[in-house]
């Protein structure tokens, strides 16, 4: 970092479990859901400058660098909470896939909202930073805070517990964008009850997604990734994350994580991967 430019990590959100608990008067779900982070994902640099927004990467193609992505939004809604007058120019380098229930978007906001606040020497755990966060989108806040944790209400409210230790795993995306509402619109409203104590690990386990099925229904695509993950040897956990279409398998060993990529390379090389740790 320089007092001009600063360079942040977005790693992809993982929901190692999500529990739809009903559906709330304002229109959202009330939730329970176990948020843990990769080890990478995207990357946000922004320089004081004039006013941009640059988009590189293999997944750039698919976003619009306007006034309503949600880096941008994130800047404008900085300056002016934290009256700012000075100008950035940001570099987003998009290497996660696009609605694809890893959190890229919301990554990408927060991940903007930390380079600013070093920046301009506003502390990290400053309570406006998170009021942005919520408002920018559910996930923000997670993505913001960058550490394992569950969330309550919308999944704003934060828990933080123990996070998994650098486990390896391996997220799979078969090339389908989801939408988060309409996965939401097939949830069939049943309360499958709270998720269990304990730390990530047995929490993790002992859980579930309840829009796995409705998210099946938009993206069959979906229950192939999963059957295929979860054949893999070395498996401790598949499921899908958020509302999909990626899902992720968590492995014993670095050695089974590697085989199993390359075993899903071979079988389905148009799928996007992602070797990683989890946190």
């Amino acid at each position: 970092m320089s007092d001009q430019r600063t360079v942040e990590r977005a790693p992809a959100k993982l929901n190692l479990a999500l529990h739809v608990r009903r559906r709330r008067d304002d229109g959202y779900h009330e939730l329970e859901t176990l948020f843990v982070f990769a080890a990478d994902g995207d990357t946000v640099t922004v320089t004081i400058g004039a006013p941009s927004l640059s988009i590189i990467g293999p997944f750039a193609a698919g976003l619009d660098a306007g006034a309503d992505n949600l880096v941008t939004r994130a800047e404008r809604a900085f300056a002016r909470e934290f009256a700012v007058a000075a100008t950035h120019a940001i570099t987003l380098d998009k290497h996660l896939p696009i609605a694809s229930g890893i959190g890229g978007g919301s990554a990408d906001a927060a991940a903007t909202l930390r380079a600013l606040a070093r920046l301009h020497r506003v502390s990290p755990t400053d309570a406006r930073l998170f009021a942005i966060a919520a408002s920018l989108g559910a996930d923000v806040p997670a993505c913001l805070l960058g550490r394992a944790a569950i969330g309550r209400g919308k999944g704003e409210a934060l828990e933080e517990i123990e996070g998994l230790g650098d486990m390896p795993a391996l997220l799979v995306n078969p090339g389908v964008a989801v939408s988060t509402a309409a996965v939401f619109a097939r949830w069939d409203g049943c309360d499958r009850g709270a998720m269990a104590d304990g730390d990530a690990p047995a929490a993790a386990l002992a859980g579930r997604n309840d829009l796995q099925p409705p998210a099946v229904q938009v993206a069959p695509v979906i229950e192939d990734v999963l059957a295929l993950l979860g054949a893999q040897p070395g498996v401790r956990l598949a499921r899908m994350s958020g509302s999909g279409a990626t899902c992720f398998a968590l492995f014993a060993d670095m050695a089974a994580r590697d085989r199993a990529a390359e075993a899903i390379a071979a079988a389905e090389p148009a799928w996007w991967r992602l070797a990683t740790v989890i946190r």
